[in-house]
């Protein structure tokens, strides 16, 4: 099925921030021009700028000593501006995210292009409309940012007892850097419904975004986002997860391209017998900062939850986070969990932080472990690959592969496993360039030019 172009959409058009248009009467979310009649407004700024600064001076001094006391509100104002020394900022470089930070509609929107199999529908709702809902709050200041400012909430539909032989494919394109957006997106997937939901990001842009999924009862669920966005980028994303009974969901996080990509996945059931997959996949080159974040909230009983992360990195201050919290409640007899980072260093300078946490309310449950792990190249590996002729390079590019590889296996769908092994081998392809090749290289080049 053809692209169906949303681009190039406008504020004064009362579209969402994805692109998706609004019915609305309400005036358009540019800024106007300062009078003397805004004073009033401008003084009530400064009073909550203060407020801010001091809620947030409070909150890295008094961290929540569990998981469940993390607040969630849709009110920006209950968040104060992070200082770096909270536990949900402390890996973070918050001073690039200080625009992300600002409570501030800006009308700007991603080009949204779309591939939708028969029967599932795209349509538009009002934040209040999401908030009746009653989804998973933000749990953050960004996220509650991009929840309030996006201007509407753009909507896909998959049916009750649908099953989708294809994938519903949503593509996010930011035009430059200067744009700063903030993207509300809204995935129900019906009772006993079978699906699968792509969304990509790519070009430039200061994205602040919210992705709520819903997944029916007895569903089975897979939502891959793909963060393939250009080297200056910057993307901070809320992924809340509703379970719904007897259901299955995998959530899949592939984190490539960004200058700073950090995507927070909750999970939550509403009902005994629900199942979470979380994997994720990320590939840090130099300089970039790449950070998963994950929490699963079980609370009905026997329910169980599989997570599994790996990263690889290269060149100097290469970095990514991963950060584990599951919280098996009181409620919760019967939960099965486990979670697993792994860590690939490829160069020197590159820096992986893993921290896993497991916090266990009851002890009636079937199982739950955590494990990380970060180191280099298994030298034992290189040398058994070299010992049987195959050259170096080639050799690292296999460890490489076979690091990936159970991952990619169970993301199952083919297009998207296809495309994420090309993208490796193209990340590996630059770091097996060496510079004494690179410089022979440019020079090869402008010779025959």
């Amino acid at each position: 099925m053809p692209l169906v172009d949303r681009s190039t959409p406008r504020p004064e058009t009362g579209e969402t921030s994805t692109g998706m248009p609004v019915e609305s009467d309400k005036p358009t979310l540019g800024t106007p021009g300062v009078t003397t009649k805004d004073a009033p407004a401008r003084a009530n700024g400064l009073k909550n700028a203060a407020r801010d600064a001091v809620r947030g001076a409070v909150e890295s001094t008094v961290p929540e000593q569990s998981r469940a006391e993390w607040r969630t509100s849709f009110d920006v104002a209950d968040f104060g501006m992070p200082t770096g020394r909270e536990e949900g900022w402390r890996f973070t470089p918050i001073k690039k995210l200080a625009g992300l930070f600002e409570d501030a509609a800006t009308g700007t929107c991603l080009e949204w292009d779309e591939r939708l199999p028969e029967g599932v529908t795209s349509s538009t709702m009002s934040v209040e409309e999401w908030r009746a809902l009653q989804p998973p709050k933000p749990a953050d200041r960004i996220a509650a940012v991009a929840a309030a400012n996006s201007g509407g909430v753009a909507v896909v539909d998959v049916p009750a007892e649908a099953e989708l032989t294809e994938p519903v494919v949503l593509r996010l394109t930011g035009r430059d850097l200067a744009d700063r957006v903030h993207g509300h997106l809204l995935v129900r997937i019906g009772n006993f419904a079978k699906a699968t939901i792509v969304l990509s990001h790519y070009g430039s842009a200061e994205y602040a975004e919210m992705l709520t999924v819903l997944a029916g009862d007895g569903s089975q669920v897979t939502v891959v986002t793909v963060q393939e966005w250009a080297d200056d980028a910057i993307h901070v994303g809320q992924h809340d997860v509703v379970v719904g009974r007897d259901a299955h969901v995998r959530h899949v996080s592939v984190s490539l391209g960004g200058a700073l990509v950090r995507v927070s996945t909750n999970a939550f059931y509403r009902g005994t017998g629900g199942s979470f997959e979380g994997l994720g996949v990320a590939f840090a080159d130099a300089g970039q900062h790449l950070e998963n974040r994950l929490f699963v909230d079980h609370e009905p009983p026997h329910c169980s939850s599989d997570v599994l992360y790996k990263n690889a990195l290269q060149g100097d201050d290469a970095h990514t986070v991963w950060i584990g919290d599951v919280l098996i409640r009181a409620s919760a007899e019967g939960t099965e969990t486990y979670e697993l980072n792994r860590n690939l260093l490829l160069t020197d300078g590159a820096r992986a932080d893993s921290v896993p946490n497991l916090e266990i309310e009851t002890g009636e449950i079937a199982g739950a472990g955590h494990a990380s792990a970060t180191g280099r190249f298994d030298d034992l590996q290189l040398f058994y690959l070299q010992a049987r002729g195959i050259p170096e390079d080639e050799a690292r590019r296999l460890v490489v592969r076979g690091f990936f590889a159970d991952i990619v296996d169970r993301i199952g769908v083919a297009e998207v496993s296809d495309h994420l092994m090309e993208m490796i081998e193209a990340e590996l392809e630059l770091s097996a360039l060496a510079p004494a090749d690179a410089e022979k290289t440019a020079t090869d080049e402008a010779t025959h030019a």
